[in-house]
């Protein structure tokens, strides 16, 4: 069977599609690269209600018919949707800086407490700027080349302007109300989990916890990353992406 040769990247929260400019140029030369908005960021239409089955649905029906994806944080939530809702249009999989619940919960310790999505909400209701600011600041958190990674991601900010407060707050209502581990056993895709190991909003051990719960996965480790490992060790990413792939 020839290699799947389109590959869809989903951005994350509080950013857009741009921050996959440089990265994707990396898989250009080996892939067809493409790099939708997620429902109601940039030019993408509103998500309203906003599920992942709904967001995973708008970017199925505008993907290739066959296609391998690479979800980051949000994304990933909707890429693991897409991946079970679809599995013949889904080839492989790889998430980056992903988890299947977000919150802590009383069997899911691997997650935020719930309060902390709570505050980032009333600060984008106060000033959306400097949540999206602190936000970044968290990304970057932990990481050996944490002004790098923030550079490229108020770039990326500014490139595509910033989201609206009703796709944002939207989005961290989908976070803290998600648990997608009941199905992910039936996730039968290869499947690679790439995670930093410094990463301050998705606890390494939550990218440890989701490559052991799917069938066919393997874990990445990129060290001393924080929670933007294809930002702080594109090189590095790149290759292994490349590899899991069939580039």
């Amino acid at each position: 069977m020839s290699a799947v040769r389109d590959v869809v990247l989903l951005h994350g929260w509080g950013t857009t599609a741009a921050v996959w400019k440089d990265f994707g140029m990396r898989l250009a030369p080996r892939f067809r690269v493409h790099t939708p908005q997620l429902p109601g960021y940039g030019t993408g239409s509103a998500c309203a209600p906003c599920t992942p089955e709904i967001v995973a649905r708008a970017i199925a029906d505008a993907a290739p018919a066959r296609c391998s994806v690479v979800g980051w944080s949000l994304g990933a939530q909707a890429a693991l949707v897409w991946a079970h809702a679809a599995p013949r249009q889904v080839a492989r999989l790889a998430l980056i800086a992903a988890t299947p619940c977000f919150t802590r919960r009383a069997d899911w310790p691997h997650g935020v407490e719930p309060e902390v999505l709570s505050a980032f909400s009333r600060a984008l209701v106060i000033d959306r700027a400097v949540a999206l600011r602190r936000f970044i600041a968290l990304e970057a958190r932990g990481d050996e080349r944490a002004t790098q990674v923030t550079l490229k991601l108020r770039a990326a900010l500014a490139a595509d302007g910033e989201p609206d407060r009703g796709p944002l707050r939207n989005g961290l209502a989908m976070l803290a109300e998600t648990d997608l581990r009941g199905g992910l056993s039936a996730i039968a895709q290869e499947t690679l989990v790439v995670h930093g190991d410094r990463d301050a909003v998705v606890p390494f051990a939550a990218g440890e916890a989701l490559a052991r719960l799917l069938p066919a996965a393997r874990l990445e480790i990129v060290r001393g990353a924080a929670h933007a490992p294809f930002l702080s060790r594109p090189r590095q990413v790149a290759t292994a992406l490349e590899k899991f792939l069939g580039g």
